[in-house]
């Protein structure tokens, strides 16, 4: 079977190409779809490589919140945007290897979809957006509207992500993940939370236990509600334990290669008492027991 191969010089070409083309798969770094064409998984019609589109790979501070572009990669996002965006500078530090963070991308992350995508949990806490651009205009996604099933989006096939807009943090942001090893490792569960003090709520993300990257709605309401966000005290015992339960009551996970569905529940309730207790002493200037 042959694969088409298009290479556009310039923003507007890509586009043009991606009209022309809604078969042709987009590619920037390759971490994810190069491993699927080389394990035969799936052999794409054709290849839009946007390697050579100018002002993709870099990043702006717009206001309150970071504009992401399409072709910015881990690496990068890890070195300059640590202060900014701790929960996905977290996330990407625990990215495949340094090989694959110097040429994997936060877009590419989303245009997969995969439900074990490290950057999903922390984007869905931060409240981020997507930036989808076709030859019809530019449109924004929030970022939980964005993942529609198993490794697929809200994109139109004509679409590409242009760039992803994420809030500043206005508090402090943990990422938690769990593997079958230390390092180099698809994540078994993962989980963000991301604290907004300033509208007394707090965000969360859970990966790799649905079918889709997900929040934990009523896990989010009890925490608005139950935090003692303005006297700064230490977190309830029993409030963190309730936390973890709605985190993984909120999943739906499955028996697979990499761990059982009642693991992976109980690894999520762990983990999210984990996150708060860092993330609260964090707020409230304790260090951690």
């Amino acid at each position: 079977m042959t694969m088409d191969f298009l290479r556009p010089r310039t923003w507007d070409e890509a586009l043009a190409f991606k009209a022309e083309r809604p078969d042709a798969t987009p590619i920037q770094g390759g971490t994810d779809v190069m491993v699927e064409i080389n394990l035969d998984k799936g052999r794409p019609a054709a290849l839009l490589d946007l390697t050579a589109v100018a002002g993709l790979d870099g990043w702006t501070r717009e206001g309150g919140e970071v504009r992401l572009g399409a072709g910015l990669t881990y690496a990068r996002l890890i070195a300059e945007l640590g202060a900014e965006l701790p929960g996905l500078a977290q996330a990407s530090r625990t990215v495949g290897s340094p090989q694959i963070r110097n040429r994997g991308t936060v877009a590419g992350n989303l245009g997969a979809a995969s439900p074990a995508g490290d950057s999903h949990p922390p984007l869905l806490a931060s409240g981020a957006v997507v930036e989808a651009a076709s030859v019809r205009g530019t449109r924004t996604i929030p970022i939980d509207a964005f993942y529609t099933g198993v490794k697929r989006n809200a994109l139109a096939p004509d679409e590409l992500i242009r760039a992803v807009r994420v809030p500043v943090a206005a508090g402090p942001q943990y990422f938690s993940k769990i593997g079958t090893r230390n390092a180099m490792v698809i994540a078994v569960c993962s989980f963000a939370v991301a604290l907004h003090p300033g509208e007394r709520r707090a965000g969360t993300g859970i990966g790799s236990a649905a079918p889709t990257p997900r929040r934990a709605a009523e896990a989010e309401e009890l925490l608005a509600g139950g935090l003692d966000w303005e006297g700064r005290g230490p977190l309830d015992p029993g409030l963190a334990r309730r936390f973890g339960e709605l985190v993984a009551g909120a999943a739906s996970p499955i028996d697979d290669v990499r761990g059982r569905a009642d693991y992976r529940l109980h690894a999520l309730a762990v983990m999210a008492r984990r996150t708060l207790g860092w993330a609260w002493n964090d707020y409230t200037g304790r260090a951690a027991a």
